[in-house]
């Protein structure tokens, strides 16, 4: 089956491939939608289950999140004609103050793969710039992400501004990095901790369900 074969081309980050056999797929006339559910993030879920047992590592997840994207460019389109919708929306970011964001991009591709809409704002990011994208994306997550100590504060900064802007109750609010903890997670009022890139988009998932629903 083809979309078996897209999953497996997927994983082992084969990007020409994979692009060869999504518009195969396309000319086949399976629907933008089965294409991306069935094969790119079935292969996706594969490589972040992998990765969050340490069987496969950063660079493999790098390798098959770029094999993913090649496909899914051939999908944007069609799955906008098909009227297909995003799960939900997230504005991501590295705080500000820090400029780590291979843990972020990582983060992003998992969500992206899981069929989220992602807005990347990059690293060095105020919580104003949080808040402000998320009210005007209209995004049901703010995920933050630190590698500094030093930094791991303007978290609780973000979510200040968004309880000053009024959109506490609508907005989630998810952080990550390296010295961040359930711990901290809970002391700065935050809605979730996770340990990596894997269980961020596993959660994401979860929230936006869960908001879509209610």
């Amino acid at each position: 089956m083809i979309l078996e074969e897209i999953s497996q081309k997927l994983q082992m980050g084969r990007a020409k491939e994979v692009k060869a056999l999504v518009q195969q797929a396309i000319d086949e006339g399976l629907s933008a939608q089965e294409i991306l559910e069935k094969g790119l993030v079935d292969g996706m879920n594969i490589i972040g289950e992998k990765f969050r047992n340490n069987e496969v590592f950063v660079p493999e997840v790098l390798i098959a999140a770029r094999a993913m994207n090649q496909g899914a460019l051939l999908l944007k389109p069609l799955l906008a004609a098909e009227g297909v919708k995003a799960h939900g929306k997230v504005c991501i970011g590295t705080v500000q103050g820090d400029l780590h964001d291979i843990g972020k991009n990582l983060v992003k591709m998992m969500m992206e793969g899981k069929g989220l809409e992602v807005i990347d704002l990059g690293s060095d990011v105020a919580p104003e710039t949080f808040v402000e994208t998320a009210i005007r994306e209209k995004c049901q997550i703010i995920a933050c992400s630190a590698l500094l100590t030093t930094t791991m504060g303007v978290m609780g900064e973000v979510v200040k501004a968004a309880e000053n802007a009024g959109i506490r109750d609508q907005v989630k609010i998810m952080i990550g990095g390296a010295p961040v903890t359930e711990e901290f997670c809970r002391k700065i009022g935050a809605d979730a901790y996770t340990p990596d890139a894997a269980s961020a988009a596993n959660r994401a998932m979860e929230f936006c369900q869960a908001l879509s629903a209610s």
